[in-house]
């Protein structure tokens, strides 16, 4: 997604040669469901892929926040202001939704080439021409690719980022949650004998199921014909998988035991999933990077702020990152490699500390949702019960009112075009110029 909105927003910002170089075949247009926050969908209507997406999605109006033994509601939060108050409603919505509007926007652009089948081997430089060696998975030799500016948005298991950290003599990991995710989707047709049941996915409701070390949070999508469970709970089944993988074949069996203290409602969702269907997440994030930049290179979401899935934001600030360092590549005063150093360097300004600010806030809400029996958990459990007598400050941070407004009422493309002057005009030639502060 980060580089499908790269590729979208450089071109609607009037860049003519934009490659995009896609190791799959195609896009396949898989996986669950996605939250669609108003900061995403601000970005996504100014690229003009919005309306697509949305009509497919589903608005969500209420929040409910349960305790999974028990079914016991702790907090129920109403959610109609956010479209009043920052100009669109939050959605949920199938991530190959997103995927699809976002493909054909880019095809629907003459300057956009997409190379599918094509690996990044790695880097051989990073400027003043940024260059890569290219291997095509149909067969054919390794061939070089240099431009005039490289975007890294190849994930978690970024390539580039290595290169770049290993040019720079930076050691940061990929750090291991110890958390792991299953992520189900519920048709109406295997829901339709169950009352209970579809009266979820008829509701425009989010509803998340806690518990010590583990969650579920749950909603419509799909025009309310999908239901989409995404779980959080102990890592168990990693342990001798290589370092590279991310993805275990699940047992049925196990995930029923994970969840097996939780109430009937959710017992029967879980019994739904078909034997052999089902599929883990290792969930992994990375120490902080000193910089996203190196010479006319810059790494764009998960690439350098992966993050685990707490606030709903991972894919939001991806595209915020390629809304933005399209402006700042857009509004630069020539194209000399230094400034376009420089205009990277702004696209770092503007989204590191606003970005690795965001990690943190979701990782604390992690913590909060999974505390055991003991003292935190009473404060947090006083803190609902106060919520629920309208008086209390929301535990669940994403459904928390301030951290919506820290969130969802930045504009990152008005602020970028507003200070771009400025903050180029400060900066010195020199890459050493870590991002310091930005507003959140």
């Amino acid at each position: 997604m980060a580089g499908l909105t790269c590729a979208l927003a450089l071109a609607k910002e009037g860049f003519r040669n934009i490659h995009i170089y896609e190791t799959a075949s195609d896009l396949g247009f898989v996986g669950a469901g996605i939250q669609l926050a108003p900061n995403m969908a601000r970005v996504l209507d100014g690229l003009g892929v919005w309306k697509a997406v949305e009509k497919e999605a589903v608005n969500i109006t209420e929040t409910s926040i349960r305790r999974g033994a028990g079914d016991v509601e702790l907090a129920h939060v109403k959610l109609e202001y956010i479209e009043s108050k920052y100009g669109y409603p939050h959605m949920v919505g199938h991530r190959s939704s997103l995927t699809r509007a976002l493909y054909e926007g880019c095809k629907s652009e003459p300057s956009i080439k997409i190379n599918f089948s094509t690996a990044v081997e790695n880097i051989d430089s990073f400027g003043p021409k940024p260059s890569f060696t290219a291997v095509s998975r149909l067969g054919g030799s390794p061939y070089r690719v240099e431009a005039d500016v490289l975007l890294g948005a190849d994930g978690i298991k970024s390539r580039i980022r290595v290169g770049m950290l290993d040019t720079l003599k930076i050691n940061a990991k990929i750090t291991d949650t110890q958390q792991a995710a299953y992520r189900i989707m519920l048709t109406r047709e295997q829901m339709k004998d169950d009352p209970e049941l579809l009266a979820l996915l008829d509701r425009n409701l989010v509803t998340r199921w806690i518990g010590e070390k583990r969650h579920i949070i749950a909603y419509p999508i799909s025009n309310n014909n999908i239901y989409n469970l995404s779980t959080t709970q102990p890592d168990k089944n990693f342990a001798a998988a290589p370092e590279a993988t991310y993805t275990t074949k699940g047992s049925k069996e196990g995930m029923l035991g994970v969840f097996a203290d939780y109430c009937p409602k959710v017992q029967r969702m879980l019994n739904l999933v078909p034997e052999g269907q089902v599929c883990e997440w290792k969930l992994r994030v990375h120490e902080p990077l000193p910089t996203w930049v190196h010479g006319s290179v810059a790494l764009i979401g998960d690439a350098c702020h992966p993050t685990l899935p707490h606030l709903a934001q991972g894919a939001a600030q991806a595209i915020e990152d390629a809304a933005v360092v399209a402006v700042a590549l857009s509004k630069m005063p020539d194209t000399a490699p230094e400034t376009i150093n420089k205009a990277l360097r702004v696209y770092e300004k503007v989204r590191k500390v606003r970005a690795e600010t965001i990690v943190d806030l979701a990782a604390a809400s992690g913590r909060e949702l999974h505390l055991g029996e003991g003292a935190a958990k009473e404060d947090r459990d006083k803190q609902f019960a106060a919520l629920k007598a309208g008086n209390g400050k929301v535990p669940d941070k994403w459904a928390d009112a301030e951290i919506q407004g820290l969130i969802y009422g930045f504009d990152c493309v008005g602020i970028t075009r507003e200070s771009f002057d400025e903050i180029f005009g400060r900066m010195g030639s020199s890459e050493k110029a870590a991002a310091s502060s930005s507003a959140l």
